[in-house]
């Protein structure tokens, strides 16, 4: 049987979507999750701004991760393989700030015996995935510096997978904490956003201006909304693509600011792959695009491993260095078993962040996935 990756879910007929999706007991039409945790907002007339997303560089209290790989979605002989990868992950942030993860009751002691760290703690929950990004709340820090959760709606990236719980994940975390909720008119996940934490935003079009999220929404009236969500005044636009993989290319695959004025972005050279033109457009784009204070960009371009560690690899495997997490001190990125890529990776991304340890490690069960490190944080400002 053939590997169901994140991203090889667009692959599947829709009869196999619908068993899988039936069998999980999950439907958009379903129950709402409770607001909870405050909520607020959350229809398409709400003008009062939110607040400002910070800079994912600026200090955390703690990341937020999910110990959800499924045999729901995956396959069951890679289960111990991605738990392994996102105990890995949640270790080596552990090193340098808490790591708090919400995991199943039934799977806490498993949880436990692979991350024994004092600055990891757990929380009792319900998920379908482990994608933490893009299910769990964007927090913003508001006009008296109070942070609030942001929930932008999580549809499955645009009902492509079961969702039911992980469209809560949001509302769990923010209540774990007891900080204020607000909902977005906007349907979006946390992966398609990158902020400077000054103004900026890089966005991809594919992805939120896409109708299997926000179907009919105009450039102007998404701007709008990022803009009173996040506290940013600037969208730089990269075209992505649809239907190519399960989140319709997202922003923190091709694109990521490190510091003012700074970018670092990836090329695919392999002249087979789709992410081949696209990233040479969005490298086009973001050489003359400027930021909110109407400076121009420079751009540190990452180059995607021309070899792997896995062998015969589908080509949903995320194999690229831009999603890095950056946590207190530190920048987590991956390593693919290409000893130059890998090398050439982690040399410029210590210029870019020189006061920072960059912790490479080996993440291939989860790139298998569809996703990478990134794709499992989410950091909860200071």
């Amino acid at each position: 049987m053939t590997a169901m990756t994140r991203r090889k879910f667009l692959g599947l007929s829709a009869a196999v979507t619908a068993l899988v999706v039936t069998g999980c007991g999950s439907s958009d039409e379903e129950t709402p999750p409770s607001t909870g945790g405050g909520n607020t907002g959350g229809n398409n007339t709400e003008t009062t701004a939110i607040g400002k997303m910070p800079d994912e560089a600026e200090p955390h209290t703690r990341t937020w991760m999910a110990f959800g790989a499924s045999d729901q979605i995956h396959e069951p002989q890679n289960i111990n393989g991605l738990r392994d990868d996102l105990a890995r992950i949640a270790l080596s942030i552990a090193a340098y700030e808490p790591v708090s993860i919400l995991v199943r009751a039934n799977e806490l002691d498993i949880a436990k015996t692979k991350m024994n760290h004092p600055n990891i703690s757990f929380v009792t929950g319900s998920m379908d995935d482990f994608w933490t990004r893009d299910t769990g709340a964007v927090f913003v820090k508001n006009a008296q510096n109070k942070l609030i959760g942001v929930d932008f709606n999580f549809n499955g990236w645009g009902k492509k997978q079961t969702h039911n719980n992980d469209k809560t994940v949001a509302t769990q975390i923010l209540n774990n904490i007891n900080i204020e909720r607000k909902v977005s008119s906007l349907t979006l996940e946390g992966g398609g956003i990158e902020v400077d934490g000054l103004g900026t935003a890089i966005i991809t079009e594919s992805c939120v201006l896409n109708d299997n999220r926000n179907p009919g929404i105009s450039k102007a009236a998404c701007e709008a909304e990022l803009k009173r969500c996040l506290g940013i005044s600037k969208v730089i636009w990269l075209p992505g693509i649809k239907g190519k993989d399960i989140t319709d290319g997202h922003t923190d695959f091709y694109a990521r600011f490190v510091s003012e004025g700074v970018v670092v972005a990836a090329f695919d050279s392999d002249p087979n792959s789709y992410d081949n033109a696209v990233t040479k457009q969005h490298l086009e784009i973001l050489k003359t695009a400027t930021d909110a204070k109407g400076n121009k960009l420079k751009i540190i371009e990452l180059q995607a491993p021309t070899t792997l560690r896995v062998k015969n690899p589908s080509e949903d495997f995320a194999a690229g260095y831009i999603n890095y997490y950056v946590c207190n001190n530190a920048v987590i990125i991956p390593e693919f078993g290409d000893p130059s890529a890998d090398a050439a990776a982690k040399q410029k991304l210590q210029v870019a962040f020189p006061n920072r340890t960059i912790v490479q490690i080996n993440i291939d069960y989860i790139a298998a996935a569809g996703g990478g490190i990134h794709c499992t944080t989410q950091q909860q400002p200071a």
